[in-house]
């Protein structure tokens, strides 16, 4: 038992499990319990002729079963870093504004959806545009199975409708990119030679004024073989800005390798040569009708607004089941 405590490596892969065993079975004996009671609800109101009892029973059985689909969806993430935290960048296609816009709008419903996990988000880079929207962002998810259920959100994402920034009030299509990829630990090894990388500081953007960062200390750092450039100016010291674009650039390439495991590498590479026409994985119509399609699934949701306000997870499991039985 000493020898495990004295490798804190090892202990904390292991804790780290027995936390994620020890949740599930918790999770699953809570949904039976919560079954057992809506069953007997049910059953007492029947016998009673309660038909408040009975349809409050219904309705939780109903809760029930979109709860245990997820929680059957969890089971099965068990890829290597499925219960990592993750990080996950958007940004805007041609399109100037309107594209800035739409790429605002996405970090909005991933932080929503964020929020409804209950998971922690921290901006580790955030470019505003010059009028409207943002011109790139990169957040961090901290939570367990972050990446797992994020993962098959890379991918174009297109936009339809009447455009705010148009006097004319004409109908407009904007694309985005998303790019998911997991936090990676010292306990995973990366093939990565700092000879094989640039490093850039400049300064960090801001409102201005007062606040106003007047030192380099954002860093940039380009790895030169793959050219995956990650950057952060999410603090004031240069020093704590460097060490997170490391550790950024530690996940692309992990994220890199495991797609490359899974053989599917080249088409991820072509899903992000183009924003644009061709490429999109889900089309979000405002206009002429109201309608969010993913189109690797075909799953349909005909409330856009409540998707872009974060409930997602009817195309994050359609997506997830389709790439488990792949």
């Amino acid at each position: 038992m000493d020898s495990f405590w004295n490798n804190n490596n090892e202990a904390q892969i292991i804790m780290k499990e027995r936390s994620q065993i020890e949740n599930g079975m918790n999770k699953c004996l809570s949904l039976e319990e919560r079954l057992e009671d809506s069953i007997t609800l049910i059953d007492l109101g029947s016998e009673e002729s309660d038909d408040k009892a009975i349809s409050d029973g219904v309705l939780s059985l109903e809760e029930l079963l979109a709860e245990s689909k997820i929680a059957s969806l969890e089971v099965l993430l068990s890829g290597e870093a499925d219960s990592n935290s993750t990080y996950l960048e958007v940004h805007p296609g041609a399109g100037g504004t309107e594209s800035q816009d739409w790429a605002e709008m996405l970090l909005r419903m991933y932080i929503r959806w964020s929020e409804r996990k209950k998971y922690k988000v921290e901006v580790v880079e955030k470019t505003q545009g010059e009028e409207a929207g943002i011109k790139s962002v990169t957040i961090k998810i901290e939570g367990v199975n972050a990446y797992g259920w994020l993962k098959t959100e890379s991918g174009i994402h297109r936009l339809v409708r009447i455009s705010p920034f148009d006097s004319q009030k004409r109908r407009h299509t904007s694309f985005a990119s998303v790019w998911v990829y997991p936090v990676v630990d010292d306990n995973i090894e990366i093939d990565l030679n700092e000879s094989d990388c640039r490093i850039d500081t400049f300064r960090s953007s801001g409102a201005g004024g007062q606040h106003v960062n007047t030192t380099d200390s954002a860093v940039r750092i380009t790895h030169l073989p793959s050219k995956i450039a990650v950057q952060c100016q999410a603090e004031r010291s240069q020093h704590k800005n460097k060490a997170t674009a490391w550790s950024m650039l530690r996940a692309r390439l992990y994220e890199v390798e495991l797609q490359r495991k899974e053989q599917d590498s080249q088409e991820q590479l072509e899903s992000r040569s183009e924003i644009g026409w061709g490429h999109q994985i889900r089309s979000y119509i405002l206009q002429p009708y109201q309608m969010v399609k993913d189109l690797r699934t075909d799953t349909e949701d005909t409330n856009p607004q409540n998707v872009l306000n974060g409930e997602i997870d009817l195309f994050l499991s359609a997506s997830l089941a389709q790439k488990i039985l792949d």
